[in-house]
């Protein structure tokens, strides 16, 4: 089978109430207080190698509850861009990877066009191992219930 046939994306967006800018800050410049604001789901994010976080070249290491289990994943930040804020991610490491030979998370918060709050566009683009690796849907749910939590923290901090 050829390997296009293994490649995927998913994409979605999710709409909340607080900013696009305070949205991005947080995964951008403040990733380490996400376990303050989603505890069940991430238990850790730490800045493993760079100068500071967001940094592009910057590595992070990301401890995370999928599927019931405690899991892991090493994260170099590939990209960043402030106008639009998003910021996109590439898999290095980790229990993903037992399933992914790629694993690529792009997020880019937009402002809403009436003003009220932003919407958030997750997108995964990947490379399964084999076909008997699903596709990565319950993972995209963690990242909407990840994006509600991070909203709710944001919202509960103004």
């Amino acid at each position: 089978m050829a390997s296009s046939d293994l490649c995927g994306k998913l994409e979605i967006d999710v709409e909340i109430k607080a900013s696009a800018q305070q949205f991005h800050d947080m995964v951008w410049k403040r990733p380490h207080h996400i376990p303050n604001a989603s505890e069940d789901k991430i238990h850790g994010f730490h800045l493993h190698d760079g100068d500071d976080w967001g940094t592009v070249g910057s590595i992070v290491v990301l401890h995370y509850t999928h599927d019931g289990e405690r899991k892991w994943a090493k994260d170099v930040v590939e990209a960043v861009d402030e106008e639009k804020n998003s910021i996109t991610f590439k898999v290095l490491e980790g229990d993903v990877m037992k399933e992914y030979k790629s694993f690529k998370i792009h997020i880019q918060a937009t402002p809403k066009s009436d003003g009220q709050g932003s919407i958030i566009r997750w997108i995964m683009e990947y490379e399964r191992l084999h076909d008997a690796v699903a596709h990565p849907e319950t993972l995209m749910e963690l990242a909407v219930d990840l994006s509600k939590d991070i909203d709710a923290h944001i919202l509960s901090n103004n």
